[in-house]
């Protein structure tokens, strides 16, 4: 039986990629060739679709092996830069989480904290070959002696250093407003009393999981640029959720999936790893993820082809309903107008913040484009694929 004309595999599309002949294009550009020549033809040109996300991360770390000392130690607390990390794991194994705030920091006590220096600091000073502070402790055992370690240390002297984030490009998240009568400041930034802004913070047509809304081409060992190096997806995220309702795209109109991801930090660049400080709320980390898409057939042509016109997001109150854990959607916007800079609601216009960034995440798209094209990054075939819903 003969194949569908625009039908392709992985194997078929690297091929094209060993022989210089691939057609990559960024996923705006694809809307724009879905919109001019549908999906069908655009299945027969196109092979790949590159996407792209910069954005605050917070489930977001490294796995760290320090190495051993003369005499050896058993670490029962870590520091670095001051900023605690998890001993628990071996002697000189540890993680350090996006979010943890220096041990001196007087979080929120003064508020709104500032959260001037965290995990996510630490992991970008690593990234950027700077010197950082290690300090240990430790009860002593007999095959490990020694009950102190103090010392600088940097990414080269490391022998592992892995970024592994339990849950990064969310597919889709709130635009976040603030209904009650006070400032606050939350993970999607400071929020004016009675809607005096929106935040949000999704690249729209660029993100990665709002291409392949059913995760059809993803999974365990999918090839991806993580913080400037090759990483890669080894499961869903820790609160993918596929179970929620979708527009007629298929997109889903709320927080749904998400990946855990990970990569050598040796390989990174600090451009795409940068701790973040937010005011009255804490530290994180600004991951920059780009996902290629393979264009196996017409339905990958047509979920790569959407717009920032076609994508919804759920409006929220983060200043009474969110922390009441009693959230409810108070109407739908598209990314378009998110994007202007201007949304309406209730009758009046409400200024629109983009926590993401949406021209580093056009840049990260063109730069897995031109790693694709020069042949030095090949797609893979997924070992197991990222749960989905039927259909």
């Amino acid at each position: 039986m003969a194949r569908k004309k625009g039908t392709k595999t992985i194997k078929e599309i690297n091929r094209r990629i060993k022989e210089g002949k691939v057609v990559v294009v960024t996923a705006d550009e694809m809307a724009e060739i879905v919109k001019r020549k549908g999906p069908t033809k655009a299945a027969m040109e196109v092979d790949v679709v590159t996407t792209g996300t910069f954005a605050p991360m917070c489930s977001s770390g490294a796995f760290i092996n320090f190495g051993h000392s003369k005499p050896a130690i058993k670490a029962s607390k870590v520091w670095l830069n001051d900023v605690p990390a998890y001993a628990g794991l071996a002697a000189v194994d540890i993680y350090i989480g996006a979010t943890e705030p220096a041990e001196d920091d007087p979080l929120n006590r003064v508020h709104p904290g500032q959260f001037k220096y965290g995990g996510g600091h630490v992991i970008q000073d690593l990234v950027a070959g700077k010197k950082v502070a290690l300090r240990a402790t430790a009860y002593g055992t007999d095959c490990y002696p020694n009950r102190k370690l103090n010392r600088k240390i940097t990414l080269s002297d490391l022998p592992y250093a892995v970024l592994l984030n339990p849950r990064n490009a969310y597919q889709n998240y709130n635009c976040a407003i603030n209904l009650s009568n006070k400032t606050i400041y939350t993970y999607m930034g400071v929020l004016k009393p009675r809607a005096g802004n929106a935040n949000y913070s999704t690249s729209g047509q660029l993100s990665p999981l709002l291409n392949d809304p059913f995760y059809l081409t993803l999974g365990m060992g999918t090839r991806i640029f993580l913080g400037g190096a090759k990483g890669y997806i080894i499961g869903p995220g820790t609160q993918h959720n596929p179970n929620v309702k979708r527009g007629k795209t298929g997109v889903p109109l709320s927080p749904a999936g998400n990946l855990m991801v990970m990569g050598d930090m040796k390989e990174m660049d600090p451009k795409w790893i940068v701790g973040v400080s937010m005011v009255g709320y804490g530290c994180s980390l600004a991951v920059g993820i780009g996902v290629p898409i393979p264009v196996l057939n017409e339905e990958m042509a047509r979920f790569t082809g959407v717009s920032d016109e076609e994508l919804f997001t759920q409006i929220i109150d983060y200043g009474n309903d969110y922390p009441k854990g009693t959230a409810h959607s108070l109407g739908l916007v598209s990314y378009a107008e998110l994007k202007s800079g201007t949304m309406k609601f209730n009758g009046k216009d409400v200024p629109t913040v983009p926590m993401s960034s949406y021209l580093r995440a056009l840049e990260i798209a063109r730069i897995v484009k031109k790693w694709i094209e020069s042949g030095e990054f090949l797609l893979t075939e997924p070992q197991v694929m990222i749960p989905t819903v039927k259909r």
